[in-house]
């Protein structure tokens, strides 16, 4: 491993571009010394979105075959693509669903005693210990050296869990929760995967659903907490944001006022009283990093209702992936400053909205 802190993302899609911009963005405040990023495919589509990461200050890396292909698109690789991992203080894995756990076969667990950490993105459900930042930060050791960043819904419903019924982090009032995730069909930077209509997810997990509930389980586990949740899912022919309905029944009394002071307490959770999706997405486009909300949900206020004194409904947006890069920048820095990352971590502040 070379000298100085080096982090290596993993792909360049909706979450690895926003996420290399920020690292670039924030380097001296994160104590970072240099940013490498893979990319896999050459082509001339994505030849300004690389462009633009490297007049950010980041280092282009390639397969060995690929470089000359890169090299005639005026895109000259500084590094080859095992080096890249094997000089890197993190690797954060940004590439698609199951290519992370191939990656850390062929390569991660190579390097496993050269490189202080590597992270996982999303659907990589068994890379490491799961991890959402403000949710299980105590759970997370310094023996842990793979760590799996849990999906954006994940986060949102984690988060709706912790604000109302966890109490400091081993005390569950959790009777039970249910939720629906009315996700978009892709992301605006996206061509593929567009749907014509809603479109129902299979109950995947007998006991809890669709994996959403499924992962915030095994999150909280990492605590000592088993859950009783279950989700749903659909998607619907929308680019703007998940949506998620939830219902979420205690063990204790709570008042609807007490329910929204809770929320507008957490300092990771957004407020708005905008009802419209485009509203909320058009605030992080123009006020967000790389059109980001960074919060890990942003709550619809008006939508909160409590039934039978201790079951709270509404709705709430998941910021598209936005929670998930500043839990991937949480795990970077703890690899990183072990001892002060929360230091760190403060010039990411004026990124959290308290209001949308």
């Amino acid at each position: 491993m070379s000298d100085g802190n080096i982090v290596h993302v993993v792909g360049t899609g909706t979450i690895g571009e926003p996420l290399i911009g920020l690292l670039c963005d924030a380097r001296e405040e994160l104590g970072i010394d240099e940013v490498t990023f893979y990319k896999h495919t050459p082509n001339l589509i994505d030849r300004p979105k690389i462009k633009g990461l490297m007049n950010r200050g980041a280092n282009l890396v390639a397969a060995n075959d690929k470089i000359k292909d890169f090299q005639e698109l005026g895109l000259e690789p500084m590094y080859e693509a095992e080096e890249a991992i094997k000089r890197a203080s993190v690797v954060i894995d940004c590439t698609p669903k199951g290519t992370g756990l191939l990656n850390k076969e062929r390569y991660y667990n190579k390097y496993k005693n050269k490189v202080k950490g590597f992270l996982a993105q999303g659907s990589e459900f068994g890379f490491g210990k799961m991890y959402a930042v403000g949710i299980n930060d105590e759970a997370i050791t310094k023996k842990d050296k793979f760590i799996h960043i849990v999906s954006c819904n994940t986060h949102n419903i984690a988060v709706l869990i912790k604000t109302l019924a966890i109490e400091g982090s081993k005390t569950s009032h959790l009777k039970e929760g249910k939720f629906l995730c009315i996700r978009r069909a892709n992301d605006i930077s996206q061509v593929k995967s567009f749907v014509p209509s809603p479109e129902i997810s299979k109950h995947g997990d007998p006991d809890m659903g669709t994996h959403h509930a499924r992962d915030v389980y095994h999150l909280y586990k990492t605590l000592g907490l088993e859950l009783n949740v279950f989700s749903s899912a659909l998607k619907i022919n929308t680019q703007y944001m998940h949506s998620i309905w939830f219902d979420i029944k205690l063990t204790n009394k709570i008042t609807q006022d007490e329910a929204i002071q809770r929320f507008l307490d957490n300092p990771k959770v957004a407020v708005t009283n905008k009802l419209s999706a485009n509203l909320v997405f058009s605030y992080g486009r123009d006020h967000g990093h790389y059109g980001r909300i960074l919060n890990q949900t942003v709550i619809v206020l008006p939508s909160i209702h409590v039934l039978n004194e201790n079951e709270v409904i509404g709705f709430c947006f998941t910021p598209q992936d936005g929670n998930s890069l500043l839990s991937s920048i949480s795990a970077t820095e703890r690899f990183l400053y072990p001892d002060t990352y929360k230091e760190q971590l403060k010039c990411l502040g004026p990124l959290l909205f308290q209001e949308v």
